[in-house]
């Protein structure tokens, strides 16, 4: 085997992190020397941070529509996450048909990443050669992301209809992914975090090789700071935006910085609730969304700070390319980013708890000193620990390690 691998990647992503996370390694591979090939189903998302432009082939397979799917799917646009266009029958011969492609092809590894209607996806039933398969996370069941959906979403037409079918659907799904993912031979997490929700989910090993960000993109522009705060993903209540508001209604109105919010999907009539709640509690809020990646960057550039607070997020890149900007970020301490934010090196990290985020919050905005000085930490980090380039080496590493039988 040569020092430069022939690699085959699949993925049937949405927009988002995850696809994110992809487009960073593929950057990665693709500038390294390796030769990279691209398969996926149509219903991969290659709009957002397309990845044709970077390997040297991509190959779309065709998906069978199901026309009654279609047409629920048309007409109650606020299910889509359960009334899918296609069936899941017909994603497994699309991926079947794609790995038996990818076998009788000249690959020396090949590099899985999830599906987004099955998590662990049919594709690794039928792929030969050595694979690597990505779990950002298991499916994803906590009691707490239940409740916080049952206790605030809006009540929608139809909703008791359709509770039971949902719940069904969602169990169904589970079942496919559990008996999907065991068989996967190789497996890396993105996180510590990850790696254990793996344990308990599927009670198989992963590897932790951590995501990075693109320093060429998100750095510092030496533009003024200005008087908001930032925080930054899709606007769905495990987010925790109305923890942020909630929060800031306790800083002290005299200084109470404005909060923007970059959300290019989420639910709308959540937006809405969030808009009236801010409203409610003095709290100057905005939410932007079609924001692409040079006005994100600004915006991480002019913020005192970024706020984050979801729910269990398994690992979260927002703080890194917060960081990685040199603004400073106070966060909740769970999940993931108790990985990448290091409290009072690099940012600060509290318990869910309003007062003491508030608290947090005020101390870095009456204190300049102390947010330069975080900054800087964090600045040099991600750039020593957590560049594409670092998350793309971790990467190798394990292909080079599933190809030669796990030495």
């Amino acid at each position: 085997m040569s020092e430069k691998l022939k690699i085959a990647i699949f993925h049937n992503l949405p927009s988002g992190g995850a696809k994110r996370a992809l487009h960073g390694f593929v950057k990665y591979l693709s500038t390294s020397g390796h030769t990279v090939d691209l398969y996926i189903p149509e219903t991969a998302n290659e709009e957002f941070l397309p990845l044709e432009g970077m390997v040297r082939d991509m190959h779309v397979f065709p998906v069978k529509k199901s026309w009654f799917r279609s047409l629920v799917y048309s007409t109650f646009s606020y299910v889509p996450a359960i009334f899918k266009p296609i069936s899941i029958k017909n994603v497994d011969q699309a991926e079947k048909a794609i790995a038996q492609t990818i076998n009788q092809g000249d690959y020396d590894v090949v590099f899985s990443e999830q599906d987004q209607f099955v998590m662990a996806p049919y594709f690794l039933k039928y792929v030969e050669k050595p694979t690597v398969y990505y779990c950002q996370q298991p499916p994803r069941r906590e009691k707490i992301l239940e409740k916080i959906s049952e206790d605030k979403r809006k009540k929608r037409l139809l909703e008791p209809l359709i509770k039971r079918y949902i719940n069904h659907v969602i169990a169904s799904e589970m079942n496919l992914d559990l008996k999907n993912v065991q068989y996967a031979r190789y497996m890396i997490a993105n996180s510590y975090y990850s790696h254990e929700s793996i344990l308990r989910s599927y009670g198989l090993n992963s590897y932790v090789s951590y995501l990075g960000v693109d320093v060429e993109l998100f750095k510092p522009l030496g533009l003024p700071r200005e008087g908001f705060v930032l925080s930054v993903g899709t606007c769905i209540p495990p987010k925790g935006y109305d923890f942020i508001i909630n929060s800031l209604a306790l800083v002290d109105e005299k200084v109470r910085p404005k909060l923007i919010i970059v959300s290019n999907m989420g639910d709308e009539q959540w937006k809405d609730y969030l808009r009236e709640m801010a409203t409610g509690l003095g709290v100057d809020l905005e939410i932007l969304r079609g924001i692409d990646d040079d006005k994100l960057v600004s915006l991480y550039n002019r913020a005192k700070m970024v706020l984050y607070a979801p729910y269990l997020e398994p690992f979260g890149l927002v703080p890194l390319e917060a960081m990685a900007c040199g603004t400073p970020v106070v966060a909740v301490k769970e999940g993931g980013v108790r990985e990448t934010v290091i409290h009072n090196e690099n940012g600060f990290l509290t318990q869910r708890d309003e007062i003491l985020f508030a608290e947090a919050v005020t101390q870095l905005l009456d204190n300049e000193e102390k947010r330069i000085k975080l900054a800087q930490n964090a600045l040099k980090m991600v750039q020593r620990d957590w560049s594409l380039e670092s998350a793309g080496e971790r990467l190798v590493d394990h292909l080079k390690r599933s190809i030669n039988g796990y030495d």
